[in-house]
């Protein structure tokens, strides 16, 4: 079973739809998202955002966090970390477009899937 850790703000960011109106918004929305893409696949799915921590709606299948500090690379120092703490890092996919967070996942021996194909898996799922 593959477990997947999603860098939400990058996901979002990625098609430019008006997210930055209500960012909190547009957050829900991809949680309700992969909550149906988790229960397609039956895998465990982890996003972390950036920004304060709000009520997201998720819960039952995703995991949701809120990166620990502010700043810059915030929400990537987070899923870098899980993915280097994770007793079997082969078994994590991480969503993400970001060349240097890709870089630290894979030299984890993370797998890496880029926003734009993760959309049309969530698509497919949906």
């Amino acid at each position: 079973m593959a477990e997947w850790i999603v860098d939400g703000n990058n996901v979002m960011g990625s098609r430019p739809d008006g997210w930055w109106r209500d960012r909190r918004g547009a957050q829900r929305r991809l949680v309700e998202r992969l909550e149906t893409f988790a229960a397609a696949r039956d895998e465990p799915v982890t996003v972390i955002f950036d920004g304060r921590a709000h009520e997201t709606g998720g819960g039952e299948r995703v995991a949701v966090s809120f990166a620990r500090r502010s700043g810059p690379d915030a929400a990537d120092d987070d899923v870098a970390a899980l993915v280097a703490r994770h007793p079997d890092p082969g078994s994590l996919t991480v969503v993400t477009s970001d060349a240097a967070l890709a870089e630290r996942v894979r030299a984890a021996d993370g797998e890496v899937v880029g926003a734009g194909a993760f959309l049309r898996l969530l698509e497919d799922a949906e």
